[in-house]
């Protein structure tokens, strides 16, 4: 008489879709036994997808069987077995050597002859066929809903799943707290370390009331959810969910990650302005050292001899102190400007309407992009490398407009909002100036100017388009004692002034 192993087996992936809990198949294999008068010797339940090879306890069944500690497996049904190529070959080559001599199911008939194995080889064919088909159809579904704008899965962090109508919706206590999250680190003077100590104070947690760890804030500052889009299978897709930032904010936040995961020498000392400056005689970098307790700025020279002396740390910072006052302004200018913004706020509704289509005419040219290259994509006329490339392209610039329209709109005449910021840092710049801190000069310079160059212990810097509107005055026109609505370039009429911020007004932020 033949010595059995029961085996049950419950796939923890498919809940609902199981034939038979593991209790009922115990049951009803117990009960099949006794009628058959079938030898169970040991009893072997798992909870497992058998999609997969590697069941420990599966596996380990098997390896008593090559011993001869029993004869044959008791189950419910071939697919209790397996559901892979691998695992349903196993139990036919132990069969083929005689280790294997019986195999029962109450619902499916088998005997080691050769119909009977080629009958066990397709039902272990179908049970495969069934998990790989089911595996399509999600796959399909999930992509659908992709494609709909839905996001799959678990709501990220600052979201919560709406149940009702199976989209995302802001988390009223994370939702303003991620979007500090991405200010802060915006600005490049913190580190995520640094950052999660900040956040955690201020409230942001993991759904378990948990701190979160330093790869949940670095994946949460990747993910391009936040912005409005989502990731799946290498592809960018538009969602239907409230954004909780900018994608310039996003792309600013990607580029500071970008800088700091460059590779630092262990006890490297920190220098201010260290790669922030180029030799504007040979081009090259400006490096740093420190000489008697003082930090000296000088030029690599890695290209040619150079000419260029050092200067000292705290004579640079005055020479970027120079530049801020050339785009600063005095107190009562600032009062005046902005009341002259005041009066023109009620008269620019129709150059408002033109900046809006502008930007409804390119989310439509983006569109019309999209569907050109899908066409190419179906037609196979250009690869699927090639078009999933040029598709994220295109969609995140949509995005990236989108997102501008959608402020534009809301804000209303933003142009004068811009031109109010303008003039509020163009005074900030005059405080930040006269100040000592390193840290904030440097910010404050690459904000209204690029490309900065030392030369004979002079900055120079290409100043940004709106700020240069201030740099062109000069010292004595921009002095307590001139009027500011008597240079020529500012507000000389409605028209040109207007003309002008709308254009600069997106190299701004």
């Amino acid at each position: 008489m033949s010595k059995f192993f029961l085996y049950a087996r419950k796939s923890t992936d498919e809940p609902d879709r199981q034939i038979l809990s593991i209790e009922a198949q115990i049951t009803e294999l117990r009960e099949f036994a006794e009628r058959e008068h079938l030898e169970i010797v040991q009893e072997f339940i798992e909870s497992q997808t058998a999609k997969e090879p590697g069941r420990p306890i599966f596996n380990q069944m098997l390896s008593l069987i090559e011993k001869e500690f029993a004869q044959g497996i008791l189950a419910w049904h071939p697919d209790r077995l397996a559901r892979n190529s691998v695992d349903g070959g196993r139990i036919i080559y132990l069969i083929d050597t005689g280790k294997i001599r019986e195999l029962k199911f109450p619902t499916f008939w088998f005997d080691a002859t050769p119909q009977g194995k080629f009958m066990l080889n397709i039902a272990f064919g179908q049970s495969k066929y069934y998990v790989d088909n089911l595996s399509e159809n999600v796959k399909r579904g999930l992509r659908q809903k992709i494609r709909r704008g839905e996001y799959v899965g678990v709501a990220p962090t600052g979201y919560l799943n709406d149940k009702a109508t199976k989209l995302m919706k802001p988390d009223p206590a994370k939702f303003r707290l991620v979007r500090k999250l991405f200010e802060l680190y915006a600005t490049g003077n913190y580190s995520i370390k640094e950052l999660r100590k900040i956040i955690t104070d201020l409230g942001l947690v993991s759904r378990n009331e948990k701190v979160l760890s330093v790869s949940n804030i670095q994946m949460i500052l990747t993910n391009p959810f936040y912005y409005g889009a989502m990731r799946f299978n290498g592809e960018l897709y538009e969602g239907k969910h409230e954004p909780a930032i900018t994608k310039k904010l996003f792309d600013k936040c990607q580029a500071v990650m970008a800088e700091k995961s460059r590779p630092k020498k262990r006890g490297q000392k920190e220098y201010v302005f260290r790669g922030l400056l180029k030799c504007g005689e040979c081009g090259c970098a400006i490096t740093s050292e420190t000489q008697k307790g003082h930090n000296y700025y000088r030029c690599t020279k890695k290209k040619t001899p150079c000419s260029q002396p050092y200067i000292r740390e705290e004579v640079l910072a005055a020479e970027i102190s120079k530049i801020l006052q050339k785009v600063s302004l005095p107190s009562d200018w600032t009062e005046k400007m902005l009341a002259q913004l005041d009066k023109e706020e009620q008269s620019i509704a129709q150059s408002d309407a033109l900046f809006a289509q502008n930007l409804k005419d390119e989310v439509k040219a983006c569109e019309e992009k999209l569907d050109a290259l899908l066409d190419a994509h179906l037609e196979k006329t250009i690869t699927s490398e090639e078009y999933i490339a040029k598709k994220n392209k295109i969609l995140a610039r949509k995005i990236e407009v989108e997102q501008k329209l959608k402020d534009f709109e809301r804000q209303g005449n933003r142009w004068l909002e811009r031109a109010r910021e303008l003039i509020k840092s163009a005074h900030q710049a005059k405080i930040i100036a006269l100040q000592e801190n390193f840290s904030e000069l440097k910010n404050f310079l690459q904000k209204v100017g690029s490309n900065p160059l030392l030369r004979e212990r002079a900055v120079s810097v290409l100043f940004r388009n709106d700020w240069q509107i201030l740099a062109n005055q000069s010292a004595e026109r921009r002095s307590r004692k001139a009027h500011p609505l008597s240079c020529p370039n500012w507000l000389p009429d409605l028209d040109s002034n207007q003309d002008y911020l709308i254009q600069s007004q997106a190299s701004y932020h």
